[in-house]
């Protein structure tokens, strides 16, 4: 049987980051991807957003890792030449009672060690963004988009440089602990078996199935599983109005229908949030909620003209809370929380995962 040192299962953004580092560190590195191509779900369906780490709670893995990680990734983007720019973003308060809301998320990304934010009057607003209507603003330098395709492709570039290898079309399947390590099959045409020291669970949304693939685990430590799909509609036929992406005040589900730019200056809105049954990833978009993405983008751009919105892709986002439960923090389970020696699941790698890639790629490195 032949041996391999460690495994990553799932060739997303954040598998990519871990299989990079871990390779560059000298481990003997295979990537495990289920699908025919990297990236296919929640690392190519999101907003692309280099977010400042504003909104996370003190203590939590999203504020932790998000802060550093936002640096990190500007340097590594910066100097592998990988598309990305730092566009700015503005919070803005569309109804004058929010204000407050407005001045405590400022004081929650100040203590999150976000130091470059700043209140926007008005009439500063009106010259930021001329289209944009409100009674004020939160502006966040730090916060921008990044080629996600191009990033993983560069990952994948300097992981494989260091000796990793990517096998496609190859889930993981039964897998169980042997002395010294794991015992795993892959799902391709020859049912292969491989032996490994270090198994890493990046699956993102798979993540469940890898766990279930391996009888024994405490079903008392697997989170719950949700899914959350979030649709985008398109500015088409109309000129871009935009230079920073601009964010309505967030709510307890999401972050609003806010502007999302790319790097070629198109414009598309979203995500909203719609809960889904768990089962196969099916990314259509309902061209009826047109009405329902106008009535929001039009809180701060009253002049969206009639018929300019088209549906544009949707990504769907594998939670560990629900509708009825508070929002959750990723989930690292190394061994001392399952007791099993080279075994790493995560769980409810969300946004800001994309962001927080390196970094959790550091944290993980060091959990091994």
């Amino acid at each position: 049987m032949d041996h391999v040192q460690t495994v990553v299962v799932g060739a997303g953004v954040i598998g990519l980051a871990v299989a990079r580092r871990l390779a560059q560190g000298g481990h003997e590195v295979l990537i495990l991807e289920a699908e025919a191509a990297v990236g296919q779900h929640t690392s190519s369906h999101n907003s692309q957003v280099i977010h400042a780490g504003i909104y996370y709670p003190q203590g939590s893995w999203q504020r932790a890792l998000c802060v550093p990680g936002k640096e990190m990734l500007y340097d590594y983007c910066a100097t592998r030449h990988v598309g990305h720019q730092r566009c700015g973003k503005l919070i803005v308060a569309t109804q004058e009672d929010q204000l407050g809301g407005l001045a405590a998320l400022c004081e929650v990304g100040l203590a999150n060690g976000v130091d470059d934010l700043v209140h926007v009057s008005v009439s500063e607003c009106r010259e930021l963004e001329p289209a944009v209507a409100g009674f004020g603003a939160l502006s966040s330098p730090s916060t921008g988009i990044v080629d996600a395709p191009g990033l993983m492709l560069s990952l994948l570039g300097e992981a494989e440089a260091g000796g990793a290898v990517l096998a496609l079309n190859a889930p993981l399947e039964a897998w169980q602990p042997v002395d010294g390590g794991f015992e795993f099959e892959v799902g391709d045409v020859a049912q292969t078996r491989l032996s490994c020291t270090n198994l890493i669970n990046a699956a993102g949304h798979g993540a469940w199935d890898v766990v279930g693939g391996f009888v024994d685990y405490d079903p008392a430590l697997i989170p719950p599983r949700f899914m959350a799909k979030g649709s985008y509609f398109a500015l088409s036929g109309v000129a871009n109005p935009f230079k920073h992406l601009i964010y309505p005040m967030p709510d307890a589900g999401s972050l609003g229908l806010h502007v999302v730019l790319d790097l070629a200056g198109q414009v598309k809105f979203g995500p909203d949030m719609e809960w889904m049954d768990v089962g196969p990833l099916e990314y259509s978009v309902d061209p009826g909620q047109v009405g329902k993405f106008e009535a929001a983008v039009r809180e701060y751009w009253p002049d969206l003209p009639n018929g300019a919105l088209q549906p544009e892709g949707c990504g769907i986002r594998p939670r560990i809370w629900g509708p009825d439960g508070a929002k959750s923090d990723f989930v690292f389970q190394g061994a001392d929380v399952h007791g099993i020696k080279g075994l790493i699941n995560m769980f409810g790698m969300e946004s800001p995962g994309l962001t927080s890639c390196l970094a959790i790629a550091r944290h993980v490195a060091g959990l091994i």
